[in-house]
């Protein structure tokens, strides 16, 4: 799968079914050459424009699955933000 696939996906987030946004970027882990995380842009900025807020980052082993037209994640996020907690559920 190419980044642009992955870009065009909304990721929802099934601990509380809300879209949290669309992947912007790819942390890669230098040593390996492995996907360590997602970095998300917030559900309100339209493909990365007028983004003010930071991006989410999702771990890649909260990747649930990934479809023809999502990604599912499973990532706790702060109330009343968008950040994800640094703890697990």
């Amino acid at each position: 799968m190419k980044f642009c696939e992955l870009s065009e996906k909304q990721v929802i987030n099934i601990a509380d079914c809300r879209c949290i946004g669309n992947v912007v970027d790819l942390e890669i882990d230098e040593c390996n050459g492995c996907i360590c995380s997602l970095l998300v842009a917030d559900a309100g900025c339209f493909r990365g424009i007028f983004r003010g807020g930071k991006d989410i980052c999702v771990p890649w082993d909260r990747i649930v699955k990934i479809g023809p037209d999502i990604i599912l994640v499973d990532v706790c996020m702060k109330p009343h933000g968008k950040e994800p907690m640094k703890q697990n559920c």
